[in-house]
Parts: C-alpha cells; sequence; structure tokens
C-alpha cells in the first residue's frame, strides 16, 4: 500500500510537471513515474519504470482496479516510457497485444548515440538493446510489433527539425529514406507534438502537432504501409485544449475543444477537412415549449377558477340583495 501511494504520488506530480516541461521549449522524449502506458489487452494495468537508486531501473506493473503493485524486473542503467512532447505517453511504446515494450533512454534525444530496449513487459531482462548513432526518439509501432518508427533529429541541439525513421525489429536494422508525405517538399518536419490518438487496430497514428509558425498540423502516420500525410490546419493558438478522437469507425478524426465543443474533422483517406454543423438545441427548445405551455394551461386554470370564484360571489351578493 505504501509503495502505491507512492507511485500515484509520483504519477500526479509528473501530471502537473508536464506542461512545464513543453513550456521551457525542451519536449521530455522518455520519463519514469507518471502514469506510464496502459495495456490495451489488459484495462487498468499500466507499466511504470521507475529509479532504483543506485542507477538502475524498475519496471513495475500497476494494477489500478485492485490498487496493486507488482516490482517487475531490474534493468541496468536508467530507461523510462516513451512520451511525446506534453508528456503524452498513452499507448507509447506498447504494442497492441501487449507482448512488446519499447523502452528509451531519457539522455538519448541530447546525446548521442541514441539506445533503446525492447521485449517483452515480463521478460525485459532478456530485451534487446538497440543502439543508433545519432539522436532519436520512438513514436510508434505497428500492430505486429515489427517496425519500428521513430523521430531523428538535426542535432541534439536543433530538435526543432527532423524525420520519421522506420527500424526493422526482425532483421534489426535501420531502414534507408524517411518517412514522408510525398506530396510535401519540405526536407525535414518541424513542429512539437500535442497529443494524439490512434485507430483502434493500431495501424493509424494521428499526431497533432504545432510548428514554431504557430500553424498546426496533423501527421497521419500509417504503420503498416509505412507511408506518412500531413494535414495543414488552420492557425489554433489553443492548440493545449484541443482533443482527437476517431469516429464513424475510424473513417473521422475529430478535433474537439477538450469542453467537447467540436472545431473541425478530418476525412481518413482524403484528409479533406471539415467544420461540423453547430446542430439546432431541439432538446432545449423542446423542454422550453413544454415549460411554456405548461405555464400556459397554469395560468389558464388560474384564471379559471378565479372567474368561477367571482362569479360565484356576485350570486351570492345577488342573493343577499334579494
Amino acid at each position: 500500500m505504501r509503495r502505491l501511494a507512492l507511485c500515484l504520488a509520483v504519477a500526479v506530480a509528473a501530471l502537473v510537471a508536464a506542461p512545464a516541461a513543453l513550456a521551457a521549449g525542451g519536449p521530455v522524449f522518455a520519463a519514469q513515474g507518471g502514469t506510464g502506458v496502459a495495456s490495451h489487452v489488459h484495462p487498468g494495468i499500466h507499466y511504470v519504470t521507475v529509479s532504483d537508486g543506485r542507477g538502475g531501473t524498475l519496471l513495475e506493473t500497476l494494477d489500478v482496479a485492485h490498487g496493486a503493485v507488482f516490482e517487475g524486473p531490474a534493468l541496468r542503467g536508467s530507461w523510462g516510457i516513451p512520451t511525446l512532447g506534453n508528456g503524452y505517453a498513452a499507448g507509447q511504446g506498447l504494442s497492441r497485444d501487449g507482448r512488446t515494450l519499447v523502452l528509451a533512454s531519457p539522455a538519448s534525444p541530447y546525446s548521442a548515440p541514441s539506445r533503446f530496449l525492447v521485449g517483452d513487459p515480463g521478460r525485459m531482462r532478456a530485451a534487446r538493446k538497440v543502439v543508433l548513432d545519432g539522436t532519436f526518439s520512438f513514436d510508434a509501432l505497428s500492430p505486429d510489433a515489427s517496425k519500428m518508427y521513430l523521430i531523428q533529429y538535426a542535432s541534439a541541439r536543433n530538435l526543432s527539425h527532423y524525420i520519421v525513421r522506420v527500424y526493422d525489429l526482425r532483421t534489426n536494422r535501420l531502414m534507408p529514406g524517411k518517412i514522408a508525405d510525398r506530396s510535401e517538399d519540405e526536407k525535414t518536419m518541424a513542429g512539437s507534438p500535442m497529443t494524439r490518438t490512434t485507430s483502434a487496430g493500431g495501424r493509424w497514428v494521428y499526431t497533432l502537432y504545432q510548428k514554431p509558425s504557430g500553424e498546426a498540423f496533423v501527421h497521419a502516420l500509417d504503420t503498416v504501409g509505412a507511408a506518412a500525410y500531413c494535414i495543414d490546419l488552420p492557425k489554433n493558438r489553443a492548440l493545449y485544449n484541443i482533443a482527437l478522437s476517431l469516429r464513424d469507425h475510424g473513417r473521422t478524426l475529430a478535433l474537439r475543444w477538450r469542453s467537447g465543443r467540436p472545431w473541425l474533422n478530418v476525412a481518413a483517406g482524403t484528409w479533406e477537412i471539415s467544420y461540423p454543423r453547430a446542430r439546432f438545441p431541439w432538446t432545449w427548445v423542446g423542454a422550453g415549449i413544454g415549460a411554456a405551455l405548461a405555464l400556459l394551461a397554469g395560468g389558464a386554470l388560474l384564471l379559471r377558477r378565479r372567474r368561477s370564484e367571482e362569479l360565484e360571489q356576485h350570486s351570492g351578493n345577488e342573493l343577499g340583495l334579494a
């Protein structure tokens, strides 16, 4: 119980600190503590890395539903759960079947070479280590965990320009070339990741980015076909308040304010942008009409009673005079 309380306190601290890390200009690429990464197979199960206090890392399993913490393997070196720039880690680094977990060295984005651990969450001691020359951070996994997508930066001192690369986990090699939108002429991408959502099967990964100029775009990554599409969006100064979700069985990417108010929709495949029409509030109109009718009915009944009382009083007066 004490261990669980400690982990939950760390989780709260990490959630509070995430926006500050983004505002400072240096995105966090791998994090220890926090809420970790949630399992797609077992609801309520999270994998979290914590320091063992001796330069090593403990991989722990949190059973949120039952309030239990299971201490996993001790790993040599410092490792963390991959995150987006704002500390968002949901689904990051864990395959859809829950059998492959990717951990990254927290220092890798700021120094070369870059290091990753890839293995089964229950047997991370035997995980294979991937070491790459240059500055890389984890981006996504294909549903069958055969491809690991990485973001390669121009240098550790220039994290604003980057390209997407794919690492073949079956052949254990970094594939040549980059994963880019063929319709774009830009040699590199630029921007900070804000949030993301993933299709039900894990094939499509949609990430909302904000460019240094303030403009926004969605990076749609096909993790099976190794293809990417960039959808430019209107400028929005409050992207931190935008949430992504998929509707119509994955055919529509909906961008909404966290209050629930819609902003715009993107049609998957054609990538056309549309603005949802504000639905007429029939529910409220109906309730208003109903209240008005009830008020009118009550008023009519009251008026009828008053007239009846007046007639009775008038009849009594006439009888008294008689």
